[in-house]
């Protein structure tokens, strides 16, 4: 099977039984999706696949043929962060960080569609999003406010930068 994973072409022999999120954490070394539920229930997994969140512990890796995987690893861009990153950061919307990934790229997905989100739609894309720590109002705030830098509305930072360790594996 060949598919994109954070814009860099991959070909694996799969078990056709295996999911997206094993592959990405066990064979291509991406741990930022995490293995919270196994049951597609929590969100811990979301990764984006052409664009639209998935619970990537419950879709069959076969399923990525073809496709583009985005994993929150992939979501920077050159030099800095993504505006939801940064957004979270400055939010307070990360405490264990577990959910983290999840929750930003279920943002992502909610964002491809709609820059301009109001609270209640922000709340019901992130429905099936499980956080214990942060309740809930610092996640809706850093998507409000990565929303208005996408609008260009908020200056994104120059200064928060991460650089990014690919494996050459991939």
């Amino acid at each position: 099977m060949v598919f994109s994973v954070n814009g860099r072409t991959v070909e694996l022999e799969v078990d056709p039984f295996e999911t997206l999120l094993n592959v990405l954490r066990r064979r291509l070394l991406l741990t930022g999706a995490k293995n919270g539920c196994g049951e597609g229930e929590c969100g811990a997994c979301t990764v984006l696949l052409d664009d639209v969140q998935v619970r990537s512990c419950i879709l069959p890796v076969l399923k990525a043929n073809g496709r583009s995987v985005t994993t929150i690893e992939g979501l920077g861009r050159p030099g800095g962060l993504h505006p939801l990153q940064e957004a979270f950061i400055r939010q307070g919307a990360i405490q264990c960080g577990f959910c983290t990934p999840g929750m930003i790229l279920t943002a992502r997905g909610l964002l491809n569609n709609n820059l301009n989100p109001r609270e209640e739609e922000i709340k019901k894309y992130l429905k099936g999003n499980l956080c214990r720590c942060t309740g809930y109002r610092s996640i809706i705030a850093a998507i409000q406010e990565a929303a208005r830098m996408m609008r260009g509305e908020v200056e994104v930072s120059p200064e928060t930068t991460f650089t990014v360790v690919q494996e050459e594996t991939l």
